[in-house]
């Protein structure tokens, strides 16, 4: 039984192998994880931490095996706003979460644009951040029972009213843009002056009252509503679509607004909407094989191919879900992984979807209270975009709102 098993893991991981000679200095044998290191902590959580060896270095792993009929799973945003950052463990704490990693890529700067997610990122059904580059997401809807997940890559960009082309949702507009501003963004747009803001308020189905401002910028956002705004050289269809504007006396609410989300983001049953969705880079495994779409999905060779600290979320042959942290750039504690070295644990694990989540500097895992894995960052724990929060589920849980 012993000699299959090591025969079985060495034919797995000589297929990574010979992806790229460059990466066959990176072979180990992958181990399955016995089921007795697992410990539950909570009804639904278990947590397990693994020190793995990848060729002569050592790796430590941190996992959480999660029953989706007795947790749930929320993404949530720092400071529950669309923008902004903040440590992994303070947003799971202030949502009363019992555990939590880091999620989406994020831009990371001083700006007062920090925190903007780097693709999608839709919280109780509000796009705050459009889909990029074709990149994986995790979409999560919370029944009353249990939470569905799945892993999809966008199939189309957002268009207002079927017609005008979206080019963002929360962020910084650039000269040419049209972005959307949702109430979640902030007090006002932080645009620069000379643009054409259009404010929707009201927006409970059709919006009441559409007002259109010219030369504006920095406009203010009304509390549940929008502002359209369009950068000040619109293009002809953008100044086609200004005009329409003004002789409009409502809009539709964000879910007519943005009309291609629910196809952009399909969950393979059609029944369900995702109700949070998250961007990662790139998907690992497909339907228990390993798929490692990089180049689809426009990240770096050397991303792929270099060690670095990971984070990432899988589904499970049982049904249950993955979420794992892999600590890196700690010689002699913690080498880190490649994605290809990441993807082959996680099927040696029973992982049948895999994809990859923001990690470096970024890569938490919080469990009751403290950061359990070692993040790589001198400072330690890093500010970051977003999260994804475990919370206990209830006996009956209504759906959220």
């Amino acid at each position: 039984m012993k000699e299959d098993l090591i025969a079985r893991n060495r034919i797995s991981f000589a297929r990574i192998c010979l992806l790229g000679s460059a990466l066959c200095t990176f072979c180990a044998f992958a181990v399955d994880l016995p089921a007795q290191d697992f410990k539950t902590v909570h009804n639904g959580v278990e947590y397990a931490q693994v020190q793995h060896k990848v060729g002569n270095d050592s790796v430590k792993v941190n996992l959480l095996r999660l029953d989706l009929t007795k947790v749930r799973l929320d993404v949530h945003h720092a400071m529950d706003a669309a923008v902004g950052t903040e440590k992994t463990s303070s947003i799971a704490t202030r949502h009363g979460a019992v555990a939590a990693i880091n999620a989406g890529f994020f831009r990371l700067d001083t700006s007062i644009w920090a925190g903007e997610d780097v693709g999608t990122l839709m919280i109780d059904y509000r796009l705050l951040s459009e889909p990029s580059s074709n990149r994986s997401n995790l979409l999560l809807a919370n029944l009353p029972k249990q939470t569905i997940t799945a892993f999809a890559r966008p199939n189309g960009g957002l268009v207002i009213n079927a017609t005008s082309p979206i080019c963002g949702v929360d962020r910084e507009r650039k000269d040419t843009d049209i972005v959307v501003y949702t109430s979640e963004f902030g007090p006002t747009t932080r645009t620069r002056p000379g643009g054409t803001e259009i404010v929707l308020k009201g927006c409970r189905g059709m919006c009441s009252s559409t007002e259109v401002f010219e030369g504006a910028g920095d406009t203010q956002i009304p509390a549940g509503g929008y502002v359209i705004s369009i950068g000040p050289t619109p293009n002809e269809e953008q100044v086609k679509f200004i005009n329409s504007m003004k002789a409009s006396k409502g809009w539709a609410d964000v879910r007519s607004l943005l009309t291609n989300i629910d196809t952009a983001l399909p969950f393979e049953d059609k029944n369900y909407a995702p109700e949070d969705a998250v961007a990662g880079v790139p998907q690992l495994i497909k339907n228990g094989k390993i798929d490692i779409t990089w180049e689809q999905e426009k990240a770096s060779k050397s991303f792929v191919e270099t060690r670095h600290p990971r984070t990432a979320v899988a589904k499970l042959k049982d049904g249950k879900f993955l979420m794992v942290t892999v600590d890196g750039r700690q010689p002699g504690v913690s080498a880190g992984m490649n994605l290809y070295e990441l993807a082959d644990y996680l099927l040696s694990i029973s992982a049948v979807d895999a994809m990859n989540l923001d990690g470096g500097g970024s890569t938490t895992m919080f469990l009751d209270g403290k950061v359990v894995n070692t993040p790589s960052d001198k400072e330690g724990e890093r500010k970051v975009g977003d999260a994804i929060l475990v919370t206990l589920r209830k006996v009956q849980e209504p759906p959220r709102k």
